[in-house]
């Protein structure tokens, strides 16, 4: 699932990667770059986004025949090493009342073609719950 900014926690520590993103096509339409070597996605990412991504109205600009579908992966405290796959927003406000700090990864995916790319690195942080004046 693809979360916006203002969902998580404003716009501080956002990276955007839209940029990157605009070059590398500009460079694989201008052929200096082959479609293979940027449709390489891992085979669990298209799984992922073709069973539980969230679609988009965006049409791929490599294959330009298929919408890709954005995948959001959160890595931080007690998470496994290769991240969880959330769904929905209800999983990031799990995460956010733990009071610990996490990072989602959105990233866009192409079923058709495997074309692959890094969005925008979003920051998932919280308040720890706060404690009752007796316990302090």
């Amino acid at each position: 699932m693809g979360f916006s900014v203002d969902m998580l926690r404003g716009d501080a520590g956002v990276v955007d990667h839209q940029l990157a993103r605009r070059s590398l096509i500009n460079e694989v339409k201008k052929r200096r770059i082959s479609k293979d070597s940027v449709c390489d996605a891992h085979p669990e990412l298209i799984r992922a986004a073709r069973n539980i991504g969230e679609p988009s109205k965006t049409v791929c600009p490599i294959c330009e025949e298929v919408n890709v579908v954005l995948v959001t992966y959160v890595f931080g405290h007690g998470l496994p090493k290769h991240g969880k796959c959330v769904t929905d927003a209800s999983d990031i406000e799990k995460l956010r009342r733990t009071g610990h700090e996490y990072a989602a990864y959105v990233v866009e995916a192409c079923p058709g073609c495997r074309w692959h790319h890094l969005l925008r690195v979003l920051p998932i942080s919280g308040a720890r719950p706060s404690r009752s004046k007796a316990a302090q």
